[in-house]
């Protein structure tokens, strides 16, 4: 075995660690993104989506895409993939937000009596997960066929990006943040 066939698998490995970060990454700002809407406190604030009208949702919306194609360069193919990965994330935002008008009046209840309601959290809890969970696949193959469909310097600005964030800031009420 050459030197070259010897570097090829260790390459290949990085490269499949750098994707999993970054499905990791995507699904722990998916989840977070849930998490600080349902937890967040009232009244809208940077970072409160549970009190974005449809109106500005879609407004930010329209920036991170702007944002992301303007960084990324993408072509018309590209940006559909990424609308359709914004959908998979809103559906998911949705199925963990639940139809609840108030989604903190869930986590008050635990706290309403002399003792925490473990076993309601615990509800919540295997709610939410539940949700997460069901929707990941989609969600999954959405991110894929995005990251599947950039060309080569695309994906490494994209690794290089997350390299330098560490996975952090992928989104902002400025759209992503890759400089």
């Amino acid at each position: 075995m050459s030197t070259n066939d010897q570097a090829r698998p260790t390459t290949h490995l990085t490269l499949g660690r750098r994707v999993r970060r970054g499905l990791i990454a995507l699904a722990g700002a998916t989840l977070m993104l849930g998490g600080l809407a349902a937890c967040s406190h009232v009244g809208p604030h940077r970072g409160d989506m549970s009190q974005m009208s449809a109106e500005d949702l879609a407004r930010m919306r329209q920036r991170m895409t702007e944002r992301v194609s303007s960084e990324l360069s993408l072509d018309d193919a590209q940006k559909q993939r990424l609308g359709v990965l914004f959908d998979k994330m809103a559906e998911q935002r949705k199925a963990v937000m639940g139809a609840d008008a108030d989604p903190r009046a869930k986590v008050r209840t635990l706290l309403a009596g002399n003792t925490f309601d473990r076993a309601g959290a615990q509800q919540l809890v295997d709610q939410k997960t539940g949700a997460v969970r069901t929707a990941a696949p989609e969600l999954i193959g959405a991110f894929g066929d995005f990251y599947d469909g950039l060309k080569p310097e695309q994906q490494q600005k994209l690794r290089d990006w997350m390299d330098k964030r560490g996975g952090r800031r992928w989104f902002g009420g400025h759209g992503m943040h890759m400089g």
